[in-house]
C-alpha cells in the first residue's frame, strides 16, 4: 500500500497505561477552580449544549427502568385506573392504541426543539384529569395536579423519551400516551419532603431528585416548564409563584436557623437577610424559598417577655416559648412575624440587621460602634460633628474588649477580638524586606478567617477604618501599614450598608494625590469600585499581591500587579492587572497588547500549569479572577509540596488555541498564525500528528527557517574549519531536537543521525532567502491538508462490548465533531457531528457519548471509554464549547453561513457511516506536496 505523507511508517509510542487510565483523585488546584473534581453530563437542546448535572452518571442516576418502574407501581389497582377513566369519559372514547405502537421505537425522542407544536402538546392544561387546590400561607389557591406530555432521559441510553406524566396524590406517574392512563403506568416517582428541584443552564429542562434516584425533564416550551415547576413545588409545599433562581442576588448580611410563627402556626425555617428582603427556606441547602418578607419600612422591634409566662403565649395563641428571645417583624399592610432566636448574640445580631434593612433611624439597636454609625448617618456625616472625634471611631494602641459589630456567636465575638489583634501587629511592626513573610503571613491569615466566616467582614472593614483614623483635630490619618491592609481587604469583599457609607466617606475625605496616606486613599476608592463592579472574590490575598502593595505604592499604576502570560514560540508577554481583574479582562488587554482577536474569534484561551508538577493544563473560565486564579495556585502548590522554597515557584500562564475554527481562518492575525505554527509542531513532536519521515524533515526545516533564520553553511575560518562544522552540528541538533517527532529520532545510531542532519542542512538550505512569512504560510498550509488540523486528541479506550472493538483509539474533538481515529495510524474510524450527539460527560468513572444513529432497529447508542479522570473533565467541556460556540454564532452573525464542512450537503455518499463521516476524510493527499 503506498504511504501517504499523512501516515505514520512507524508505530506511535504506547503510553503507559498506569498514567492513561488511571483514575486518581482530582489535584487540589483543580478541586480549587472548579469547586470539585466532578465530571458534568450535558445534553444537546435547540443546538445548545445544557449541563444537567454537575457530576457523573451512574446506574440509576435518572430514575429506575421503566420495565422496572412498571412492576413496581402495580399497586395501582385497576378500579383506581377505571375511576381516572370511565367508560363515559372522552378519553375512554379515544383509547384507541395499536399494539405496535406500543412496541415501537417512537418512544425515542429527539430533543424538543425538533418537535412541531401540535394541538396535543399545545394545549396540555385542557389534559388535566382534575384540579386539586390547595390553600397557601398567602391566601392563593394553587393546583396540586397536572398532566402533560415531558421528555424523560432513559436510564441505560442516555437519551430522551417523551411521556405523558401525570402528577396525582403526591406521586408523579408517566405513561406512553394519554390513552394508557387506564393501563399500569411505566413508572412512577415518588415525591416527599426530601425532593429537590434543581435547574439546568437551559430553561426548558429541570432536575427532579428524590431519595433513591434523579430524573432529568425537559418541556416543550420554558412556559410549560415554569407550570410544572410551580405545581411540583407546591406538591413539595415550597411556594414558587416567582421562584428565585438557585439563589438570591447578593451576599447575606446574616443567615441562620430561626422558628418562624405567623397566624399561631409555626415553623422551623433557615433564614436569610439580603438586601431589604428575609427570604426563609426549609432548610439550608434548599435553593427554592418557602416565601420572603419585604422589610423596607417595616416595624421592627423585641418582644419584651420579661413580665409575661408561658401560659399567656399560649393563651394569645402565638405559642412562643420563653427560653427564646423574640424579634417581631411587622411589614406594611401585613399581619406581624415572630422571629423566634435560640440566644442572645444571634438576637442582637438578627435585630441590628433587621432593624437596618428596614430604614429604620434607631440609634438603640447594636453596638456602640454601630450605634456611632447610625447617628453619623442621621446627619449625613457631618464633618464638623463631635461624633467622629469619639475614641471608638478613632485609632487606638490598646486592643478592643468586644467586637465593633454585632456577631451571632460568642465564638465569632472571640474571633472578632483576636483580629483587631492581628490588624495591630500588622500596623506597629515594621516592614522590613527581608522578613517580609512575617507581614504576609498576618495579612493573608486576617483574611482568610473573614472568607471563611463573612460575618466578619464587616468587623475588619470597621476595625480598619478605626484604626486609620487619629483624634486630632487636623483628623490625621492613621499608620501607613494600616491603609496597605485596609486596600488589600476592599480588594477582596466590602462591608454592608451602613458600613459600606462609612467607608467610602472615609476614603473620600482622605483621598490625597500629595501625601503617601491620601495616594493609598485613592487606591482604596478605586478597589472598591472595581469590587463593586466584579463582585468579591474566593481566595485570600497571594504572596504576589501583598508584596507588590507593601513595597510599592499601587497609585501610581492603573494596573499595580503585573505577570507573564507564555506562547507557544518560548516568548512571553508580560500583562497588567488589578484586583478585581477577571480573565475575561485580562485576555482583552492581552489581545489589545498583542495583536491578536478577541477569543470569540481566535479561539484562544489562557491556560495555566498544574502546581504538582504533573504534566496538567487548565482552561481558565473567562469569570474567574486573576488574582484569585494565583492565590490558589499558590495555596495548592504549599500543600502539595512543602519541602519547596516558598515563592521561589509561581503559576505559568499559556495563551493558546483551543478552539479551531476553519472560517475563521481569513482573518488570521499574523501573531496568531505564528501561535498556531508553533503549537501545530508540539503536536508533532509528540506523536499527535500524522505525517512521515521526509514530510516531517521538511517541516522541520520551515520551522528552522523561521525561528533561526537562514541557515550557515560552514566554511573555512583562521578557527578552522572543524569549529564552523561542530557549530553547525549543534545546530541541527537542536533543530531536530525542537521541530521533528520524537518517535522519528528515538533509537537512531550516530551514523543514522549524521545522515538526518545531512538531510535537514540541504532542506534548510534551499529555504535560504525565504522571508517567515512565507515559511509560516507554506508551513500551516501544509499542515491545514490534515482534515483534523486543530483538533485536540484524547487518548481514550473503549469499554467493552463496544461497536469499535478493545483497541485503544484517539477521540479526536474538532469544529466538525467528534471522530475516533485509529491509534497507531490515525486513520478515521467514524465521526459524529454534534447534532448527532445527545448525551455526553461523565458515567461512573467514564466518559460517556450517546449519538443518534440512522438505523431504524438502533437509533441511538451509547459509547463509553476509560479515560484520565482530569481527562474526561476536559473533553466534556471542549465539547460542550463547540456546540455552544457554534450555537452563538448562528444567533449573533445568522447571515454567515457556516463552515462548509458543517453542510450536509459537501458529505459524500459514502462518508455516512454511523450517521456522520467526516466529508474531507476522502481528501487527504496521497504524495507530499511541493514545499518549495
Amino acid at each position: 500500500m503506498q504511504q501517504t505523507p499523512y501516515s505514520s511508517s512507524a508505530p506511535l509510542p504506547l503510553l503507559d497505561s498506569a498514567d492513561i487510565l488511571s483514575y486518581s483523585a482530582a489535584s487540589l488546584y483543580t478541586s480549587l477552580i472548579y469547586k470539585n473534581m466532578t465530571t458534568p453530563v450535558y445534553t444537546t437542546l435547540k443546538g445548545k449544549a445544557t449541563q444537567i448535572s454537575s457530576s457523573p452518571f451512574l446506574d440509576d442516576s435518572s430514575g429506575s427502568d421503566e420495565e422496572d418502574s412498571s412492576r413496581s407501581s402495580s399497586r395501582l389497582s385497576e378500579s383506581d385506573a377505571r375511576s381516572r377513566s370511565g367508560p363515559s369519559s372522552p378519553r375512554a372514547m379515544k383509547r384507541g392504541v395499536s399494539d405496535s405502537s406500543a412496541a415501537s421505537e417512537s418512544d425515542y425522542a429527539i430533543p424538543p426543539d425538533a418537535y412541531p407544536i401540535d394541538a396535543e402538546c399545545s394545549q396540555p392544561e385542557q389534559k388535566l384529569l382534575k384540579t386539586c387546590l390547595a390553600s397557601c400561607d398567602n391566601g392563593k389557591n394553587e393546583p396540586l395536579e397536572k398532566s402533560g406530555y415531558l421528555l424523560k432521559m432513559s436510564v441505560r441510553v442516555k437519551t430522551w423519551k417523551r411521556r405523558w406524566f401525570v402528577l396525582k396524590g403526591g406521586e408523579l406517574l408517566y405513561y406512553k400516551s394519554p390513552s394508557d392512563v387506564i393501563r399500569k403506568p411505566q413508572g412512577h416517582i415518588e415525591l416527599s419532603a426530601s425532593c429537590s428541584i434543581l435547574r439546568g443552564d437551559n430553561k426548558q429542562t429541570v432536575q427532579l431528585a428524590t431519595e433513591k434516584h434523579t430524573y432529568y425533564l425537559t418541556a416543550d416550551s420554558p412556559n410549560i416548564l415554569e407550570e410544572w415547576i410551580k405545581v411540583l413545588q407546591s406538591v413539595l409545599r415550597v411556594q414558587a409563584a416567582n421562584p428565585l433562581c438557585l439563589q438570591p442576588e447578593g451576599k447575606p448580611a446574616v443567615k441562620g436557623l430561626l422558628t418562624k410563627v405567623k397566624h399561631g402556626y409555626s415553623k422551623r425555617v433557615w433564614c436569610m437577610l439580603v438586601g431589604k428582603v428575609l427570604y426563609y427556606f426549609r432548610n439550608q441547602e434548599d435553593k427554592f424559598p418557602l416565601g420572603q418578607l419585604k422589610l423596607w419600612e417595616a416595624k421592627v422591634e423585641e418582644v419584651d417577655r420579661s413580665c409575661d409566662s408561658d401560659e399567656d403565649y399560649e393563651t394569645r395563641g402565638c405559642y412562643l416559648l420563653s427560653t427564646h428571645y423574640t424579634i417581631i417583624v411587622h411589614p406594611k399592610d401585613q399581619g406581624p412575624t415572630y422571629l423566634l432566636i435560640g440566644s442572645k448574640h444571634e438576637k442582637e445580631a438578627w435585630l441590628y440587621h433587621l432593624t437596618v434593612a428596614a430604614g429604620s433611624n434607631n440609634i438603640n439597636v447594636g453596638s456602640e460602634f454601630e450605634q456611632l454609625v447610625c447617628k453619623l448617618l442621621n446627619i449625613e456625616g457631618e464633618p464638623s460633628s463631635q461624633i467622629w472625634r469619639h475614641p471608638m471611631l478613632c485609632h487606638s494602641k490598646e486592643g478592643i474588649l468586644s467586637p465593633l459589630t454585632t456577631l451571632p456567636s460568642e465564638a465569632l465575638q472571640t474571633e472578632a477580638i483576636k483580629l483587631f489583634k492581628t490588624c495591630q501587629l500588622f500596623i506597629n511592626a515594621a516592614v522590613d524586606s527581608p522578613a517580609i513573610d512575617y507581614h504576609i503571613s498576618l495579612a493573608q491569615s486576617a483574611l482568610q478567617v473573614c472568607l471563611t466566616h463573612p460575618e466578619l467582614q464587616n468587623e475588619i472593614c470597621c476595625q480598619l477604618i478605626k484604626q486609620t483614623r487619629r483624634r486630632q483635630l487636623q483628623n490625621q490619618p492613621g499608620p501607613l501599614q494600616g491603609w496597605q491592609l485596609l486596600a488589600l481587604c476592599v480588594g477582596l469583599f466590602l462591608p454592608h450598608h451602613p458600613f459600606l457609607w462609612l467607608l467610602q466617606l472615609h476614603l473620600q475625605r482622605n483621598a490625597d494625590s500629595r501625601t503617601e496616606f491620601g495616594k493609598y486613599a485613592i487606591y482604596c476608592q478605586r478597589c472598591v469600585e472595581r469590587t463593586q463592579q466584579n463582585g468579591d472574590r474566593e481566595a485570600r490575598p497571594s504572596r504576589m499581591e501583598i508584596l507588590s502593595t507593601l513595597l510599592r505604592n499601587p497609585y501610581h499604576h492603573s494596573r499595580p500587579f503585573s505577570i507573564p502570560v507564555h506562547f507557544m514560540n518560548g516568548l512571553y508577554q508580560v500583562v497588567g492587572f488589578d484586583a478585581s481583574t477577571t480573565v475575561e479582562e485580562f485576555l482583552n488587554t492581552l489581545n489589545q497588547d498583542t495583536g491578536m482577536r478577541k477569543p470569540a474569534q481566535s479561539g484562544f484561551a489562557l491556560f495555566t500549569d498544574d502546581p504538582s508538577g504533573r504534566d496538567l493544563e487548565h482552561c481558565l473560565q473567562g469569570n474567574i479572577k486573576i488574582c484569585d486564579i494565583i492565590s490558589k495556585w499558590e495555596q495548592a502548590s504549599k500543600e502539595q509540596q512543602p519541602g519547596k522554597c516558598e515563592g521561589s515557584r509561581t503559576v505559568r500562564l499559556t495563551y493558546k488555541n483551543r478552539l479551531y475554527f476553519s472560517v475563521q481562518a481569513r482573518g488570521e492575525t499574523d501573531r496568531e498564525k505564528t501561535l498556531l505554527l508553533y503549537q501545530t509542531n508540539d503536536q508533532i513532536i509528540n506523536g499527535l500528528f500524522p505525517l512521515n519521515k521526509d514530510l516531517a524533515l521538511e517541516m522541520a526545516a520551515l520551522l528552522a527557517q523561521v525561528d533561526i533564520g537562514d541557515f550557515e553553511r560552514p566554511f573555512s575560518t583562521p578557527a578552522g574549519p572543524v569549529t564552523n562544522q561542530c557549530k553547525a552540528n549543534q545546530t541541527l541538533k537542536q533543530v531536530i531536537e525542537r521541530f521533528y517527532p520524537k518517535r522519528y529520532r528515538e533509537g537512531c545510531s550516530e551514523e543514522q543521525l549524521r545522515q538526518l542532519y545531512q538531510r535537514l542542512s540541504t532542506k534548510w538550505m534551499a529555504l535560504r532567502g525565504h522571508s517567515a512569512a512565507d515559511c509560516i504560510r507554506i508551513y500551516l498550509t501544509v499542515a491545514r491538508k490534515w482534515p483534523f488540523f486543530g483538533a485536540k486528541l484524547f487518548f481514550a479506550k473503549p469499554i467493552a462490548p463496544s461497536s469499535l472493538g478493545n483497541n485503544c483509539v484517539w477521540l479526536a474533538v474538532h469544529e466538525n465533531g467528534l471522530s475516533i481515529l485509529e491509534y497507531t495510524s490515525m486513520r478515521l474510524v467514524t465521526s459524529y457531528m454534534y447534532k448527532g450527539l445527545m448525551t455526553f460527560g461523565g458515567y461512573q468513572e467514564d466518559f460517556m457519548v450517546v449519538v443518534s444513529t440512522q438505523s431504524k432497529d438502533r437509533p441511538t447508542e451509547k459509547l463509553l471509554f476509560a479515560m484520565a479522570k482530569h481527562k474526561i473533565l476536559e473533553i466534556t467541556l471542549l465539547i460542550a464549547s463547540y456546540i455552544n460556540s457554534f450555537h452563538q454564532q448562528k444567533t449573533t452573525f445568522h447571515h454567515l453561513s457556516a463552515p462548509a464542512l458543517l453542510s450536509p450537503r459537501t458529505q459524500a455518499p459514502q462518508a455516512r457511516v454511523m450517521g456522520s463521516q467526516p466529508p474531507l476524510s476522502n481528501s487527504r493527499p496521497t504524495k507530499g506536496p511541493t514545499l518549495l
